[in-house]
């Protein structure tokens, strides 16, 4: 098989269809970056757990006169309550925070709204016991252990908090991989008509190789590679766009949870790590798709 032929086919192939060629590559790009937008989500979701996994603790608010008038838990009721929870048999550990060392935790939770920050005041934040439980799990019974005790207000655990954070990047994943999927459908059938155009432009010439004894491997090959070559580029572009999708939107909408560590940073490693995933994805549907297009509705 003439190698040089085969390319040259392919070519003429992709410039004789020209629209539907940019059509192809261009649906293919944007399915491909919502695809490796949904799996950056994954990124950020997995380094999100690997990071909180086992510092999540529970906060036990301290009553406002306690917080007012005891900045060092050394008198009752907070040294009472924080010799019980280090008694505990479900505590692993229990630090104190004043008021002022909350307020350093709030400056850094929210740096990205200076606006907040100026109008609090340590006053209006209580102190805390932050408690780490062995078993996380048992929360409930935890707090219902604590309910009432002189000196608490409430108890807040962060695990719910992450629960609702991560359901709610969950569903941001899952939507974009439905609207990834539906441009993949546009995709496959815009690869799918292509192959059948090309094949019904070239069908007198294809039709003489035949005739001269070529295989029908041999006169299929250049439409199949037609397409690999279509979702290739389409692929290389969708990489360019996630590079900027990147940069641009996730760096920026989520700029202050990054600042303040709620969020990790995806760096450019990650849309490293994600792109061959792309590439692999535009080969093998290309290729899957155009054999069978020409199995199916192409007879040559």
């Amino acid at each position: 098989m003439r190698a040089s032929f085969v390319f040259s086919e392919v070519i003429t192939g992709l410039r004789r269809n020209v629209t539907m060629t940019i059509a192809m590559i261009l649906t293919t790009s944007i399915s491909l970056l919502l695809l490796g937008g949904g799996l950056l989500v994954v990124r950020m979701i997995d380094k999100m757990q690997d990071r909180y996994h086992d510092k999540v603790e529970v906060a036990v608010y301290l009553t406002k006169d306690v917080s007012a008038n005891d900045r060092d838990c050394g008198k009752d009721p907070c040294a009472a309550l924080r010799s019980s929870l280090e008694t505990n048999g479900q505590v692993d550990s229990v630090v104190y925070e004043n008021q002022e060392k909350s307020f350093e935790r709030f400056k850094r939770s929210f740096e990205g709204n200076p606006e907040l920050v100026q109008l609090t005041r340590p006053e209006a934040l209580p102190a805390t016991l932050w408690v780490k439980l062995k078993n996380p799990e048992r929360f409930d019974a935890f707090q219902k252990e604590l309910a009432g005790k002189p000196g608490v207000d409430r108890v807040a655990d962060q695990g719910a908090f992450l629960d609702r954070l991560f359901s709610l990047l969950n569903g941001l994943r899952n939507g974009v991989f439905a609207i990834a999927l539906l441009q993949a459908l546009a995709a496959l059938l815009l690869i799918s008509n292509t192959i059948q155009l090309s094949a019904f432009t070239r069908r007198t010439e294809v039709g003489i190789m035949r005739l001269v004894g070529a295989t029908r491997w041999y006169t299929q090959l250049p439409f199949l590679l037609e397409a690999v070559v279509a979702g290739l580029v389409g692929a290389v572009l969708a990489v360019g766009m996630l590079f900027g999708f990147k940069s641009l939107f996730i760096d920026t909408v989520f700029a202050a949870p990054i600042r303040a560590g709620v969020f990790p940073k995806l760096g450019l490693a990650d849309v490293a790590y994600v792109s061959p995933i792309l590439v692999l994805v535009a080969t093998v549907i290309s290729a899957v798709t155009g054999y069978v297009t020409l199995r199916l509705y192409v007879r040559l």
